[in-house]
């Protein structure tokens, strides 16, 4: 049995409090000068390693564009309660295969991959030293559409598979909370930025991206993830 001293309760004091101002250094952009290798941002119970920018703001800019005429977006929908509702923001499904997925009660079939998202793939794939056959990607409009806390835990995804999470357009703020601690670890995504996610994060941490009155431009994110088929 452990027992709170005077010691352990200023150590742990201390701990947190340098990890609150990494934090803080870290959401206010100042790593990206100095980033050389992917940093966890998660104090425990997961992986949650950022990249930094992996592709300039003139590529990024290229990409946005492209994605946002060639992708084939729909509204996403779910089923609350027993009726169907639609998003604003709109989502697509790519993949390897025509593989299938399922969330919020609603399962959509994917499209094949185009040549700008196999690009895209081979280049987080080089990054993450990690391989992909899907991908869910995001059109937020403007900050006003955002996403609720969940966790990506569906039966369909690789257990403890690695979620790459890629962006374009408007920065946007990201967070994650713990399920038991309820802490909380914010970020800003730039364009061109890479999120990793791996290993247990999905068992004990959630994820959002809040709504904003702040940003009006729109933002796509593609997240690639690894199916099983069945």
């Amino acid at each position: 049995m452990m027992y709170n001293t005077p010691f352990t309760v200023y150590y742990n004091s201390i701990r947190c409090l340098l990890w609150r101002m990494a934090l803080d250094f870290f959401d206010h952009g100042l790593f990206e000068q100095i980033l050389a290798e992917p940093i966890n941002i998660l104090p425990k119970d997961g992986e949650a390693n950022y990249h930094g920018e992996i592709l300039s703001l003139a590529e990024s800019d290229l990409y946005f564009q492209s994605l946002l005429s060639e992708i084939d977006w729909r509204c996403d929908q779910a089923v609350i309660f027993g009726k169907r509702i639609e998003t604003k923001r709109k989502v697509a499904w790519y993949a390897a295969k025509a593989f299938e997925y399922t969330y919020s009660n609603t399962t959509k079939r994917a499209l094949p991959w185009t040549r700008n998202l196999n690009t895209l793939k081979a280049l987080v794939e080089q990054q993450t030293n990690e391989t992909y056959n899907s991908c869910l990607l995001n059109l937020y409009h403007s900050g006003k559409e955002g996403m609720a806390w969940h966790s990506d835990g569906e039966t369909d995804l690789k257990e403890n598979g690695a979620i790459a999470s890629l962006s374009f357009g408007a920065t946007r703020k990201f967070a994650f909370k713990h399920k038991q601690s309820k802490v909380v670890i914010p970020l800003d995504l730039k364009a061109g930025s890479l999120l990793v996610m791996k290993g247990v994060t999905q068992k004990h941490w959630l994820h959002r991206l809040p709504p904003t009155k702040k940003v009006q431009d729109a933002r796509i994110n593609l997240t690639f993830r690894t199916i099983i088929p069945t």
